[in-house]
C-alpha cells in the first residue's frame, strides 16, 4: 500500500519512511503541506500519516483541504503530535482523523497501528470491489430481463400478424413515429424508448376478432364494427396482467389508442387528459400510418393530405399538444417512412393486408 507521510522535521520523516519500508509498503513522503497540495492532481495514497504542527498550515487544515477532493475524502488519516490536549484531538477527529500517535514515536506501536489500518483499508477495498461486482451483475440481469421483454413483444406482434396484419412494416413505423412524437413532447429518452417498444402492440387484441370481420373488404355493419371495437379491450386483457412495466404500458396503449380528445372515441369515451399520454401519442402515429399506406378499401393518401387531416382534427380527435409535437417532427417521420417502406413477405411468413376501419388501425 501507499502510505502518505507528511512531517516537516526531516529526521522524523526519514525515520517514518524507514518504518514503512521495513513493512514492505511504499512511502510517499513530503516535508511540507504546501508540497502535498502542489502535487494534488497526481497524488495517490491509501493511508495518510500527518504531523499536526507544521508551518504555513497545520495537519487539521491540510486534512480539510485533502477532503475537498472526492478521491481522498474517505482515506484514513492518522495524526502525529506531541500535543495531547483534548481540544486538539477533538478538532482532529472532527476533521476526519481516525487515530493518533504521540511523539516520540514508538516503532513497534507505529507498525502495529499501521498494520491494523492496512487491514481495515484492505477490507474496505474488498467490500467496494464486491459492491461494484454486485452492481454490475444487477445491471446485467436487468438488461437481460429487458431484452426478454422486448423479445416477448416482438413474438406477440409476429403472432398477431399471422392472423391479420395491416402491412409488413406497419407496427415498426407506428413505434418509430410514436417515439419521435414522444421526444417532441419533451419525454425522457427512456420514456420515448419504452413507448417505441410498446406501441407496436396497439392492435394485439385483433387476434380475438373474427377473420370475416378483420378481412372484410367492404364497409362493416354496425354489429360488425361494435365487435371490431372490442379489440381494444381484448388487447388490454392479453397484456395487463403482466408484471412487466413494458407490457403494462403496451396494455395501456392497446386500450386507449382509439379514444378521442373530445370524448367520442372507444371503448370508454374518455376525453382530454383522462386519456393516457401514450395512448394519445400512438393515436396520431397509427392514424398517420393508416392514412399514408394502401388499404384494401382505399389508396394511400399523400403525406400533405394526411398531415392536413391530423391538424384539422386537433382538439377533436387528437390532443392539440401532441399534434403540435407531430408537426414539429415531420421531416423525421418522412425519414422513418422511407426507411421502413412495405416489402412483400415470402414463403410461410406471407401475411395479407387487413382493412382498417375509419382512419386508424
Amino acid at each position: 500500500m501507499r502510505i502518505l507521510l507528511i512531517e516537516d522535521n526531516n529526521t522524523n520523516l526519514i525515520f517514518l519512511r524507514k518504518l514503512v519500508e521495513r513493512m514492505g509498503e511504499e512511502a510517499v513522503a513530503y516535508a511540507s503541506p504546501v508540497a502535498v497540495l502542489d502535487d494534488l492532481p497526481q497524488l495517490d495514497y491509501d493511508i495518510a500519516i500527518i504531523d499536526y504542527m507544521m508551518p504555513v498550515m497545520n495537519g487539521i487544515e491540510l486534512l480539510k483541504e485533502l477532503a475537498r477532493n472526492e478521491k481522498f475524502r474517505n482515506k484514513p488519516a492518522v495524526f502525529v503530535s506531541a500535543d495531547t490536549d483534548t481540544a486538539t484531538r477533538m478538532a482532529a477527529l472532527e476533521a476526519g482523523a481516525i487515530d493518533f500517535l504521540a511523539k516520540p514515536i514508538n516503532p513497534l506501536e507505529f507498525q502495529a497501528r499501521l498494520r491494523n489500518l492496512m487491514a481495515l483499508v484492505d477490507a474496505q477495498n474488498k467490500l467496494e470491489n464486491q459492491a461494484d461486482w454486485l452492481r454490475s451483475e444487477v445491471d446485467k440481469a436487468v438488461a437481460e430481463l429487458h431484452e426478454r421483454e422486448i423479445e416477448i413483444i416482438e413474438r406477440l406482434t409476429t403472432a398477431a400478424a399471422y392472423k391479420s396484419a395491416e402491412t409488413a412494416r406497419h407496427t415498426i413505423r407506428v413505434g418509430a413515429y410514436s417515439e419521435a412524437i414522444s421526444r417532441a413532447c419533451g419525454l425522457s429518452n427512456e420514456a420515448c424508448r419504452e413507448i417505441r417498444l410498446a406501441a407496436p402492440m396497439h392492435d394485439i387484441g385483433k387476434v380475438a376478432i373474427a377473420d370475416a370481420i378483420l378481412n372484410k373488404p367492404g364497409k362493416l355493419t354496425v354489429e360488425e364494427f361494435n365487435e371490431m371495437k372490442t379489440h381494444t379491450l381484448a388487447g388490454y386483457d392479453i397484456l395487463a396482467e403482466s408484471k412487466s412495466s413494458l407490457l403494462q404500458l403496451a396494455a395501456e396503449i392497446a386500450l386507449t389508442h382509439h379514444e378521442r380528445w373530445d370524448g367520442t372515441g372507444y371503448p370508454f369515451g374518455s376525453a382530454g387528459t383522462a386519456i393516457p399520454l401514450a395512448g394519445r401519442i400512438v393515436a396520431i402515429a397509427d392514424t398517420f400510418d393508416a392514412l399514408t399506406t394502401v388499404r384494401p378499401y382505399k389508396e394511400a393518401w399523400s403525406v400533405d393530405k394526411a398531415v392536413a387531416y391530423i391538424i384539422e382534427q386537433s382538439g377533436s380527435q387528437f390532443d392539440p399538444q401532441c399534434v403540435k409535437a407531430f408537426e414539429s417532427i415531420l421531416p423525421e417521420c418522412m425519414a422513418i417512412m422511407l426507411e421502413n417502406r412495405d416489402e412483400p413477405l415470402t414463403g410461410h411468413h406471407t401475411v395479407h393486408p387487413q382493412p382498417v376501419r375509419a382512419v386508424a388501425g
